[in-house]
């Protein structure tokens, strides 16, 4: 998923160790070579059971288990930040998986393949032909040079599925108070007005985790092209925070929160708050990722919809996160095995079906129009050239970084410039370690 994440932190390693010694125990994960020979897979991700993902990979995991007699998968659902947060330390250790799903970018996979911590697939992707299935934009995430930028050198993950950022929208709400869903950025805030009007808050956000600096982000690529997202995320140029887009992001975020649009209490709230917000009906808007939607089909009782922000050419999003294979891992070819089986249609089309974003689904298996319309909008902005990644894909530690600023803003104590001045330094030093420029 594109949501922010963080590294570090050896305490909570200590925890999240002596859980898997349990869960886990040491087994006879058996084999020499490539590990083909062994009895045991152990395999991690963090999609809920209910998600597009989660559900398709249970299937997965199925097919493997018949495909493989004899093989004990041992399967671990995390939290998100549990992995992201330990990540390094947690395969650096004798706990870690056999395959795990990793979020991609440089800050994370990048990271770690520069740090020898995962396995090149760079072979494995051309025998199976992985790399026929993914377009060139799908592939960017995939591939990381040995100083860990992404977009070239070999394969160190592999994606199954996309995401892009959106706004829900409830259109009961939207019904009841005479609001038209809006086509163009004009009117999303004459929406929003008219919710503030009649005293309803129009986005329910979270500042204590990643929306925030996804809306950041959104409102910054109304004022981007393509140079911008390379100089930004790929180092092609010197990036200027105190000018637009940054400069006009960070504005129209704090315009927003003086407006009513964002609640001043949401700077403490987390992801899950912002999304059983909207689940509960409360909410007529949040804008984020793809991967909520499996769940909202699920959950929500009442009429929703979904639109690509106004205006944008450009908008968060990439493929999604990858399957990895860490160096440490003892049943390399198992691993291999199960990434090739979330590759088959049947599986791709299982993602489709439940509001996920394939990368290699035959349209014609889709049978949901709800579906059907989240796959064609990403494909309007893949077609377009207009998946601009993430807001802290840059640098390693970003996350906090972004989390802080934002919420800063969101509660009044820092002004657009001084929380402009607060994310260029660790994104300044970051580019400079990483390049050596």
């Amino acid at each position: 998923m594109g949501r922010f994440r963080k590294l570090g932190v050896a305490v909570a390693l200590a925890a999240i160790a002596a859980t898997t010694v349990t869960a886990c125990g040491s087994g006879d994960e058996g084999g020499g070579g490539d590990g083909s020979d062994a009895k045991v897979l152990k395999l991690w991700h963090y999609e809920s059971a209910n998600s597009a993902m989660g559900i398709a990979w249970d299937k997965a995991i199925d097919i493997f288990k018949t495909e493989h007699p004899g093989v004990e998968v041992q399967f671990e659902r995390k939290a998100f930040e549990q992995i992201q947060q330990n990540a390094g330390m947690i395969l650096n250790s004798t706990e870690g998986p056999d395959i795990m799903e990793y979020n991609k970018g440089n800050a994370t996979a990048g990271l770690l393949s520069s740090q020898g911590l995962l396995t090149d697939l760079t072979e494995e992707t051309q025998k199976r032909g992985w790399d026929k299935k993914l377009s060139p934009s799908l592939q960017t995430t995939a591939r990381y040079s040995d100083k860990g930028v992404m977009g070239e050198g070999n394969w160190f993950g592999v994606p199954n599925y996309g995401e892009y950022v959106m706004v829900y929208y409830n259109k009961d709400l939207f019904d009841k108070n005479g609001v038209a869903v809006p086509t163009t950025y004009d009117e999303f805030t004459k929406a929003m007005d008219t919710f503030v009007a009649k005293g309803i808050t129009p986005l329910a956000e979270a500042g204590a985790e990643y929306p925030a600096g996804q809306l950041f982000y959104q409102l910054a690529l109304a004022k981007a092209d393509r140079s911008f997202v390379d100089n930004y995320q790929l180092y092609k140029n010197p990036v200027d925070f105190k000018a637009d887009p940054l400069k006009a992001g960070a504005q129209t975020f704090a315009d927003y929160v003086a407006k009513g649009y964002v609640a001043k209490d949401s700077a403490s709230l987390k992801a899950e708050d912002m999304g059983t917000a909207f689940i509960s009906g409360k909410a007529p808007m949040i804008v984020s990722g793809s991967w909520w939607y499996g769940r909202f089909k699920d959950e929500a009782k009442f009429n929703w919809d979904s639109f690509l922000f106004p205006g944008n050419k450009l908008n968060a999003g990439s493929s999604g996160n990858l399957w990895v294979v860490p160096t440490s891992s003892k049943a390399k070819s198992l691993a291999y095995d199960f990434i090739d089986i979330t590759m088959r249609p049947e599986i791709q089309a299982l993602i489709g079906n439940n509001g996920g974003v394939p990368v290699a689904a035959d349209a014609s298996q889709i049978s949901d129009p709800k579906d059907k319309k989240l796959i064609e909008n990403f494909n309007t902005i893949s077609q377009q050239d207009g998946l601009a990644f993430y807001p802290d894909w840059p640098v390693p530690g970003y996350y906090d970084v972004l989390v802080s600023g934002f919420q800063s803003l969101i509660n009044g104590s820092k002004t657009p410039d001084q929380v402009l001045d607060a994310i260029a330094k660790p994104y300044d030093d970051g580019v400079k370690e990483i390049t050596g420029k």
